[in-house]
């Protein structure tokens, strides 16, 4: 193998979870249950709200987008898992291990930018309700979601191509569960420093900045309800907020502590339990958190199967 040429890598090991071999059977059958979990638990989310009049509102249309990035964002990197888990075929292409890092980025960033619209959005409803309906026009619903995809994929592409121009020696055993960016730049045997950076100033504008926003907004709504000076407003800045935000603390949380703190800070295995958090148990309790505990989404959901009893009478 030739040091410093990237193209004589020719393909990846992926080492998975720290699982050990007997328990692999369990493990694989409950991750194949949350990841079936999580496709159709979002699939009726976006039925729902495209067969649901009442449901076409600005909130309903950034949750739209954030079920079927819930969707392809698991689906990155979790049949490759299960695939791996159930076959011990531990190998991925160096095109498709570059090609993976790029979309997991990719969903990532954009999944934090539609949580940041839908903060907006409940930010505008309770704080100024008068003006909900000039402010959350359907042109600024298709603009914030366009902008989303469009610099989530600058984003992913500017990592990827860092990525892509790095040489890589004899250790190409990834001690992980996907190609991770991180894990590959330490098998890298180039200068990854430029990488590294780009790591923190992109992160920053990515993933810190949507997150400080989302503080803002649902710190706004909470002052904002707590002035009504009655126990219902108390509850209601409770489910108002405190769902989305045990959402946005698991998801922001697991990142900001895998990607932005101290790798000396951090095992192997603690890296590997925070993407599972984000990328496996975070897309599945999205439908029930942003959805399924939503009285408009369960009206909806009851319409529909009142539809198919009388169809089916």
């Amino acid at each position: 193998m030739r040091p410093g040429n990237q193209s004589s890598v020719s393909e990846f090991l992926l080492l998975g979870l720290p699982i050990p071999p007997e328990q692999q059977g369990v493990f694989f059958f409950l991750f194949l249950g949350m990841y079936l979990t999580t496709v159709l638990g979002n699939l009726l989310i976006i039925l729902l709200i495209w067969l649901d009049s009442y449901l076409h509102t600005p909130m309903y249309f950034f949750l739209s987008h954030l079920a079927f990035t819930d969707i392809s964002f698991s689906s990155v990197t979790v049949p490759k898992m299960l695939r791996n888990m159930q076959t011990q075929h531990l190998s991925i292409p160096y095109v498709g291990c570059v090609s993976q890092t790029y979309f997991f980025i990719f969903f990532a960033d954009l999944d934090s930018f539609l949580i940041t619209s839908m903060a907006y959005d409940r930010y505008v409803a309770i704080c100024h309700p008068l003006h909900y309906t000039t402010i959350m026009r359907p042109s600024l619903c298709v603009v914030l979601v366009a902008g989303s995809w469009v610099i989530a994929c600058a984003c992913a592409l500017l990592h990827t191509l860092l990525l892509a121009r790095l040489s890589f020696c004899a250790d190409h055993k990834v001690p992980h569960f996907f190609c991770d960016l991180g894990a590959l730049l330490k098998l890298s045997c180039s200068d990854t420093s430029l990488n590294q950076l780009v790591i923190f100033t992109a992160g920053l504008a990515a993933i810190m900045l949507p997150f400080l926003c989302i503080l803002v907004s649902y710190g706004h709504i909470g002052v904002t309800i707590l002035q009504v000076p009655s126990t219902k407003g108390i509850c209601k800045a409770l489910s108002t907020c405190g769902s989305h935000l045990s959402v946005v603390t698991l998801y922001y949380g697991a990142i900001i502590g895998l990607y932005f703190l101290p790798s000396s800070s951090n095992t192997n295995d603690k890296n590997i339990i925070a993407s599972v958090i984000y990328t496996v148990v975070t897309p599945m309790l999205n439908p029930f958190i942003y959805s399924l505990r939503n009285k408009d989404m369960k009206g909806a959901l009851r319409k529909l199967l009142s539809k198919k009893t009388h169809s089916s009478n």
